[in-house]
């Protein structure tokens, strides 16, 4: 009989990034993920090594009938290098009702000590893909042993988000030990024109301690200041609020100097530390770009490492080092 290669519930089977890709999971792949398994049964939820019996019975009998069930309660992939099989992992525990599901990976053991996080952070992001924008889930998330603390990072640095830790939940080696849960939510991000309507929010967000601290003047600013520059700013258009889940999450601005423009973010203090800053950054400036053709310029104070961060990752490049009102400012340029 020949083994599936397409999932019934999924409108797209192969998702590339490169030069990886994840596919559904291949039979020729069982012996190599077996394998695996067994070297890091250390910190797998399984009891006893597997056998070839064990494995061939589990693809023959249990991973191909998931192809063609419509709600599936895991969706495993093969996780390729130029066509190579380097891991495996997928969706498990789907809730098809609450759409979220836990994440399930496992790498090559000879190339995880060089390029795990490297190849970790690969596969997440693709498994985004099918999550988020086939199923359109609104939860992912991992349950982890606390025993590799470099699986956390990866996770951190492409917007996952520590939820919980169970304190000594697992029996493991004699001892009791911790369990992890890490969680990304699918946010649907959208941007509109600034308008009078915002005129209030956007004053409380321009007060917030942490704006004015990473502001060039750390003056309080009054009401009747804000109205006044709110209202002779929203008529050119270059100013935008972005939404995240239908709710104000945060103002970019942009303005107009002799040939070029400046940039500015300020988030709401509930959606901060949660990596959006880039993401708005990236849409604002794409939508943005179709209107205008000049230069984007963004001026950010040296110690503010997390801002410096989100507008490289939103495609930003260092240009130098200025002064602005006496205060040292490193200037980027939007490539």
């Amino acid at each position: 009989m020949e083994f599936p290669s397409k999932y019934n519930c999924l409108t797209k089977n192969s998702f590339e990034l490169a030069g990886f890709s994840i596919v559904p999971i291949r039979y020729e792949d069982r012996l190599a993920i077996m394998k695996w398994r067994n070297e890091q049964i250390y910190h797998l939820r399984q009891e006893q090594p597997l056998t070839e019996e064990n494995q061939n019975d589990y693809f023959n009998n249990v991973v191909s009938k998931l192809f063609n069930d419509e709600n599936p309660n895991q969706l495993l992939f093969s996780y390729l290098e130029n066509g190579t099989c380097i891991g495996y992992g997928g969706l498990v525990h789907i809730n098809w009702h609450d759409k979220n599901a836990e994440i399930s990976f496992i790498m090559d053991t000879s190339i995880e000590k060089d390029h795990f996080e490297e190849y970790w952070s690969i596969f997440l992001r693709l498994l985004e893909k099918v999550a988020f924008d086939i199923l359109k889930f609104h939860k992912i998330y991992t349950y982890a042993f606390d025993l590799r603390p470099h699986l956390y990072t990866a996770l951190e640095k492409v917007g996952f988000i520590k939820e919980a830790v169970l304190k000594e939940h697992c029996f493991f080696d004699d001892k009791f030990i911790d369990v992890v849960i890490h969680r990304k939510i699918n946010d649907y991000i959208s941007i509109r024109l600034a308008e009078k309507s915002d005129e209030l929010i956007t004053f409380e967000w321009t007060n917030d301690t942490e704006t004015r601290k990473n502001s060039f003047s750390n003056n309080i600013i009054s009401f009747e200041e804000h109205s006044n520059w709110w209202n002779s700013k929203i008529r050119f258009n270059t100013y935008f609020i972005v939404e995240v889940n239908s709710k104000r999450a945060g103002i970019i601005r942009f303005d107009k100097h002799k040939d070029y423009y400046t940039i500015g973010i300020n988030i709401a203090p509930e959606f901060r530390n949660r990596g959006f800053s880039s993401k708005f950054l990236f849409i604002s400036c794409k939508k943005f770009r179709k209107n205008h053709n000049e230069d984007i310029f963004a001026f950010i104070k040296p110690e503010n490492l997390a801002s410096i961060k989100s507008f490289e990752k939103a495609g930003f490049v260092f240009i130098d080092k200025i002064e602005i009102n006496s205060i040292d400012a490193l200037r980027f340029q939007y490539n």
